[in-house]
């Protein structure tokens, strides 16, 4: 769902390939005929933002030709009624002419999810970039659920990682209502037990996210940033609000392994050795194996280990932190987190990794989350999260007629801080790519330069007419902003609860350039 995966992820991919050649079944749900859906057995091309229609109609015809797993249902979830009543009102007619897939399509793929005897959902950011993200990443645990595909080995629900050790991030409590662990900020018996061992009170109000960050700059109660390893100047949505607002800051500190766009605007840089063959730690991949990471290189220069910036800079504004090593800081982490209680740099030296939860020295890891839903006890039970559909915040207007959504690119990663230091032959920059019926009828033809202006503003780069996109979309990376600054035109309106912006539909124009009337 909304993952091209053999470009974006392609390591994984050839774990989901293997299985296609064993004799799974590959479904694609996404806009784009991608390098992805090409090796499907069956791909479904919805419009943008039409996800949650299509999911909710998935669910109706699964009740209402009685193929959901009432056992599972009865036993391990609540909420079902609710849940039955809101997606009876999602015939396929009605998200057919919401999704632009045919309603005989739409009972087919219901019918092929639940002859699965075991089936897995994969998704990425095609369907959390959006303003309503979290109301779609609900709506596929529902069908997760509505088939007891969750807590057995071959199912399950599974978010590709966008980075390299975001889940890592997560697991150290990079998140600004949790604790290293996962474990609740608000919870008084958690914060006691840091309190305890770090000899400090913790406030038991949430941080704020990133987008809660930059709405404070922009209005003038965030003065100050510490920035490591980002470079949100290229990277966020409506790029020249992001401009304007940085400007409002008084002080700017970027620690990073580049000079990046961000760090050229800082008042200070800290030049970490932040590179893989540089860190001694751990990582944590998307399916929760912890493993160690010992360095390989020396830091050049001035280059010092994020840990020992963070406990010298800790130092200079008064606290007595003493120097401790990636290890030190582990075992920390392994005596306040139940979920790494059991994993020691000694066991991950012997082992290939450990998937967490591993609650004792003794404990193997766990491979597969939730097996307690197939108990016979189920105790607390998974709730239905009814959803409803809401349009793409930007819809396709005349002065705007097309819709514009964004990616990754095989070899390349990201702003094109890391991948374009190094010359690519076989790519030579980013490309507007436009449908074939597009193309034809605004007289285009390949690399032609055109135009690209959404509400926000414009961009100019040359044409690549794509058979891969359905008509009406244009699509976009954001690899290389020295040449095409592609969130110049991404809209920034965000979801709630996530803090995601819609990355995935912004309405655009395109125009040859220079344009006729000049």
């Amino acid at each position: 769902m909304g993952s091209n995966a053999a470009e974006a992820h392609p390591i994984i991919f050839q774990h989901i390939l293997r299985g296609v050649h064993q004799g799974a079944k590959l479904v694609v749900v996404d806009p784009r005929t991608t390098l992805t859906a090409k090796r499907a057995q069956e791909h479904y091309a919805l419009n943008i933002g039409s996800d949650i229609a299509l999911f909710n109609s998935l669910a109706h015809v699964l009740i209402r030709d009685n193929l959901q797993n009432q056992s599972f249902i009865e036993r391990a979830t609540t909420g079902f009624e609710g849940f039955k009543a809101a997606v009876m009102q999602w015939p396929p007619e009605r998200a057919a002419a919401i999704t632009g897939i045919d309603a005989d399509r739409i009972e087919h793929l219901a019918h092929v999810y639940a002859a699965a005897k075991r089936s897995m959902i994969c998704w990425t950011l095609g369907i959390t970039e959006h303003h309503n993200a979290v109301d779609n990443v609900f709506a596929l645990i529902n069908l997760a659920l509505l088939m007891g595909n969750v807590g057995r080995p071959g199912a399950g629900l599974n978010p590709l990682r966008g980075q390299n050790n975001v889940q890592g991030g997560g697991d150290m409590g990079a998140l600004p209502n949790r604790l290293p662990g996962f474990q609740d900020l608000t919870d008084p018996a958690v914060r006691n037990r840091f309190e305890q061992a770090w000899g400090v009170p913790l406030s038991p109000k949430p941080g704020w996210n990133q987008t809660q960050m930059f709405a404070a700059m922009a209005d003038g109660r965030l003065k100050g940033l510490y920035v490591i390893g980002e470079n949100p100047i290229e990277s966020e949505a409506n790029r020249h609000h992001m401009e304007q607002i940085w400007s409002r800051l008084d002080a700017l500190v970027v620690q990073d392994l580049f000079l990046t766009p961000t760090a050229e605007r800082a008042d200070v840089v800290l030049p970490a050795a932040a590179s893989f063959a540089e860190s001694e730690g751990t990582y944590t991949n998307s399916e929760r194996r912890v493993q160690r990471v010992q360095p390989a290189l020396t830091p050049p220069g001035l280059a010092r280990d994020d840990v020992w910036i963070v406990q010298a800079l800790a130092r200079a504004m008064g606290h007595p932190w003493v120097d401790k090593s990636a290890e030190q800081v582990f075992a920390e982490v392994q005596e306040l987190a139940p979920n790494f209680r059991g994993i020691t740099y000694t066991r991950l030296a012997a082992a290939q990794g450990l998937q967490w939860p591993v609650p004792n020295d003794t404990h193997p890891g766990t491979p597969v989350l939730h097996t307690r839903l197939w108990e016979d006890t189920v105790d607390p039970r998974v709730a239905f999260m009814p959803v409803d559909y809401s349009p793409p915040v930007e819809p396709p207007t005349p002065a705007y007629p097309l819709t514009l959504t964004t990616g990754r690119r095989l070899a390349f990663y990201n702003t094109g801080v890391q991948s374009n230091v190094y010359p690519h032959p076989h790519h030579q920059g980013e490309q507007v790519e436009v449908a074939v019926v597009d193309a034809g009828r605004m007289g285009l033809t390949e690399g032609m330069r055109v135009r690209v202006t959404s509400r926000r503003g414009s961009i100019i780069g040359p044409v690549h007419i794509s058979p891969s996109l359905p008509p009406g979309v244009v699509f976009l990376s954001f690899h290389f902003p020295d040449q095409v600054r592609t969130n110049v035109l991404t809209l920034d309106a965000t979801d709630p609860r996530s803090g995601t912006a819609e990355f995935k539909a912004a309405a655009v124009r395109v125009e040859k350039w220079p344009s006729q009337e000049a």
